[in-house]
């Protein structure tokens, strides 16, 4: 049983939103959906997964360790920012040194709110010719999406919530904590 937590970040207070517990059980589930649907990867084609940092990392750390396919794990960082604001325009992918030319490729995303920003991702990956090219989300905003995405693995989809925590940042802060606050 998990205990009601709240902490403290910079000037506000985060309560406890998703538990470790659930945590865990929605990357095991998304794990064995994403085992069975590459299931046929191969050494010679193994899935490419693209870990988009800095928030993804936990999320995609838990969810590879839960595979038993053959995969390749790779880190980018898109640069969609000026100043304080997203521009929604992704304006360089930074990091990504693999050729992914008739690949199976999983974009690996810790939330998607407007969608903005993976849109673009997806249109600029898609460019380099992949054979498959899917995204997987921890969480999902869809009632904040601006735009149709096609997103094949949705872990768990969320309120309209401001959520800390497991990857997710306060002014670059609250990164480390094991569980979702909101």
């Amino acid at each position: 049983m998990e205990f009601f937590n709240t902490v403290n970040v910079k000037d506000k207070t985060f309560e406890q939103y998703i538990g470790k517990y659930e945590l865990n059980s929605i990357i095991t589930d998304m794990a064995h959906r994403i085992n069975h649907d590459y299931r046929n990867c191969s050494n010679h084609n193994p899935l490419i997964i693209i870990g988009v940092l800095n928030g993804s990392f936990m999320f995609l750390a838990d969810l590879v360790k839960m595979l038993n396919i053959k995969c390749e794990i790779h880190f980018i960082k898109v640069s969609s920012y000026s100043g304080i604001h997203s521009t929604g325009k992704v304006t360089e992918i930074l990091g990504l040194t693999r050729n992914i030319t008739n690949q199976n490729v999983l974009i690996v995303e810790d939330i998607v709110d407007t969608g903005l920003t993976v849109r673009e991702l997806y249109h600029q990956l898609i460019l380099k010719k992949p054979f498959t090219l899917d995204i997987c989300t921890l969480l999902y905003k869809k009632v904040n999406c601006k735009v149709d995405l096609n997103i094949k693995y949705v872990c768990k989809e969320i309120e309209d919530k401001f959520v800390i925590g497991y990857g997710l940042d306060y002014d670059n802060l609250g990164r480390n904590l094991d569980m979702i606050y909101s």
